[in-house]
């Protein structure tokens, strides 16, 4: 037996004739064995791990060793009777040839050798690969509500990789929808983190801004002919002027930011200028009251006389109601009178003192006269500027 199951075996061959004659002779029979183990039925084959930085060279002697120890005992071999193999590699850490970060491929070549010294070699690779993005380290909200005068700085986020020789790179951008028009918009801010290898994390932050509107408040008296006013004199002197006034209330139009009272009447008029001021709106709102104060009015109203009694008995005396004064200031008079229910029981645009009592309503049925009592006038003096003149009148028809 020279190895496993082979050997040499020598046969001594007499032959003897009919007479007895006898030759001897020998042979020698070897069972050779010059064929190296098969190992097509081994699982060491190449394999990819995970790259796990600063473990690489650990995870590559385990895998290495892993692989003699299967080897030892999983080639077939004809003429071993006990498999038992003897291997050797070419392992070594520092040939791993490095694809990217610290991760790469290790080719390792196995020689399988039996009893015999029959040997047969295989080939394996390792790869360590990197299919893992970064990871954050910073701890950071998905969405977040802010008002646009308080809008923080971005903050700065921390990644790591454990496959990585150089720093995550990470880029940042910045994207919102705002339209100026003070609605409410959102800041999308996006740090995309890249290792060595090329895998790529992706962290997004919502702010939901909430919009305000600062208003700055002014007032201004200007009399009617007092020429054209130029609104955006009410501005700052550093104040953005490419925008447009806003009539928020009056009659009243306005063109280039330029109102002229002479076409408006004597009142309030408010006008609103808004633009993005930072993150936010700045809304200027000007109030200007238009009055008649520069010029003196012919007559005021101690210079009408009106009737307190109405008399129609035909007797000349307070036959009808008079306002008297009225001539001589030019002005035209409307008169509203009411009965004690706030019903109208008379109404005129242009009063000529011709009002004897009589009912233009239905308010006291079939009946032409009104009823004796106290009733209640208002008088309004057409483009006077005069407050309307209100009282009580009593009506005596019988």
């Amino acid at each position: 037996n020279a190895c496993g199951a082979g050997g040499s075996l020598l046969v001594t061959y007499t032959v003897a004739d009919d007479c007895g004659n006898t030759t001897t002779t020998t042979a020698t029979l070897t069972l050779e064995d010059t064929t190296g183990p098969d190992l097509s039925g081994c699982t060491v084959t190449d394999e990819t791990i995970e790259c796990s930085g600063s473990d690489n060279e650990t995870v590559a002697d385990n895998w290495n060793a892993n692989n003699i120890a299967t080897l030892t005992s999983c080639g077939v071999d004809d003429c071993d009777l006990e498999i038992t193999n003897e291997v050797t590699s070419d392992y070594d850490f520092n040939n791993l040839s490095t694809t990217c970060g610290v991760g790469g491929t290790l080719t390792v070549n196995y020689i399988v050798t039996d009893d015999c010294g029959n040997s047969t070699t295989l080939t394996a690779t390792l790869t360590l690969e990197d299919s893992i993005a970064p990871i954050l380290l910073t701890d950071i909200d998905a969405t977040i509500y802010v008002t646009c005068s308080n809008i923080p700085e971005p903050p700065t986020l921390e990644f790591t990789d454990d496959c990585s020789n150089l720093d995550v790179i990470v880029d940042f951008t910045e994207t919102d929808n705002s339209n100026g028009t003070g609605e409410d918009y959102q800041i999308i801010w996006t740090w995309t983190a890249t290792d060595a290898c090329g895998n790529i994390k992706e962290i997004i932050q919502t702010l939901n801004v909430i919009s305000e509107d600062f208003v700055v408040e002014e007032e201004d008296a200007k009399c009617f002919n007092d020429g054209l006013i130029d609104l955006f004199d009410y501005l700052d002197d550093t104040a953005d002027t490419s925008g447009t006034w806003t009539v928020v209330s009056g009659n009243t139009t306005i063109e280039d930011g330029i109102f002229d009272p002479l076409e408006v009447e004597l009142g309030d008029y408010t006008f609103a200028y808004t633009m993005p001021e930072g993150n936010c709106l700045k809304t200027t709102e000007v109030t200007i009251e238009i009055n008649d104060e520069c010029i003196e009015l012919p007559c005021g109203v101690d210079s009408f006389k009106i009737s307190k009694a109405v008399t129609p008995n035909g007797d000349g005396f307070n036959d009808f109601f008079e306002i008297s004064g009225v001539k001589k200031c030019g002005f035209i008079i409307e008169l509203q009178i009411f009965n004690r229910y706030g019903g109208i029981i008379f109404e005129t645009k242009n009063y000529q003192n011709d009002w004897n009592g009589s009912s233009i309503r239905s308010s006291i049925g079939e009946a032409d006269k009104l009823p004796n009592g106290t009733y209640y006038y208002v008088v309004i003096i057409q483009d006077s500027g005069l407050d309307p003149i209100t009282g009580p009148l009593y009506l005596g028809t019988k």
